[in-house]
C-alpha cells in the first residue's frame, strides 16, 4: 500500500476491468491523524491512490457536533467540484441529509466548524466597525490574516445588515444605526 511502483500496477490492472466492465471503482481509504496537513496528504498509503482517483470524497465528523458529518470534495477531475453536504447519524433521528454546509475539507479536518468561523467574522466585523466608518480593504486583509473567507465575511455582513459606503476612491463598511448604538 506504501509503495508507488506496486500500486500503480494494482491501479492499472483495476483501470482495465473498469474500462472493460463499464464500471466505476470505488476505494475507501481512512486518513491519518497528522493534523495541520493538507487533506491530500493526510491518506494511508500511496498518494497514488488519490492521484490517479478522478473523484474524491472526504467524509469527517464537525467538531463540536459530533452527530453531524460532513462529505466534502477534495478531487475532482471530469466535472466541477461540488459543495460540502452535511448529514446527521443520531440515536433519535437516524441518517439524516441536512444540506449544504459552509466548511473547507482542511478545517473540517482540523476541527473548525462553519458556526466558528461565522462568530468570528462577526466579531471582527462589529469591533472594527464599533467606532464608525472602517475601510473595506483593511477589513478584508484582516479576516483574510484570521482565515476566515470572503464567502463567510460576507454572510456575516449580510447577517450584521452592514452597509458599503464609497468615500473618495475607497469602499468603507458601516453597521446600520441599531447595531451602532447596541455596542454602547
Amino acid at each position: 500500500m506504501n509503495r508507488a511502483n506496486e500500486v500503480r500496477n494494482i491501479l492499472a490492472q483495476l483501470g482495465r476491468i473498469a474500462e472493460k466492465y463499464c464500471c466505476a471503482i470505488i476505494l475507501v481509504g481512512h486518513l491519518n491523524k497528522a493534523q495541520g496537513n493538507k487533506s491530500t496528504y493526510r491518506g494511508l498509503g500511496s498518494i497514488d491512490f488519490q492521484a490517479c482517483a478522478r473523484s474524491v470524497l472526504v467524509v469527517g465528523r464537525v467538531k463540536d457536533k459530533p452527530e453531524i458529518r460532513v462529505v466534502a470534495h477534495q478531487k475532482s477531475s471530469l466535472a466541477p467540484e461540488g459543495k460540502p453536504i452535511a448529514f446527521e447519524l443520531s440515536a433519535e433521528n437516524g441518517f439524516r441529509w441536512l444540506g449544504h454546509y459552509d466548511i473547507s475539507i482542511d478545517d473540517l479536518l482540523s476541527g473548525i466548524s462553519r458556526e466558528k468561523k461565522s462568530e468570528q467574522a462577526e466579531n471582527l466585523i462589529t469591533d472594527c466597525l464599533s467606532n464608525g466608518k472602517y475601510p473595506q480593504q483593511i477589513l478584508l486583509k484582516k479576516a483574510q490574516n484570521a482565515g476566515i473567507s470572503k464567502r463567510v465575511l460576507d454572510e456575516a455582513k449580510k447577517s450584521l445588515g452592514v452597509k458599503s459606503i464609497k468615500k473618495g476612491s475607497g469602499w468603507y463598511w458601516e453597521l446600520p444605526e441599531e447595531k451602532e448604538a447596541s455596542n454602547f
